[in-house]
């Protein structure tokens, strides 16, 4: 299994477009769930926290190989929802890790 997780600072000059533009990512990644092959779960965060320094939004999904993970990266579906979220971010961060047992 492969982790692959992205967390993204949003714009918007007030609350309100912040609120949408976060609401809009979680939507369209939400939309991904069933579409894409070897992508086991899926599942989106909008902080609560409201911390200087937290990221606006998490994405946290887990492949069933990092075949998968590399097929994801370039599906069409993906490729729509990339299209969709462009705009609305001003920071990306990501991880992607394979989780060993301790």
């Amino acid at each position: 299994m492969v982790k692959h997780i992205v967390m993204w600072n949003v714009r918007g000059d007030s609350p309100t477009e912040k609120a949408a533009a976060m609401a809009q990512i979680q939507r369209s990644f939400e939309s991904l769930r069933g579409r894409i092959p070897g992508l086991l779960h899926l599942e989106v965060g909008v902080d609560s926290s409201r911390i200087d320094y937290a990221c606006d939004v998490v994405l946290y999904t887990e492949f069933d190989s990092q075949a998968s993970l590399n097929a994801y990266a370039s599906h069409p579906e993906h490729m729509r929802v990339k299209g969709e979220v462009a705009d609305l971010r001003i920071a990306r961060h990501q991880v992607d890790y394979t989780p060993t047992d301790f």
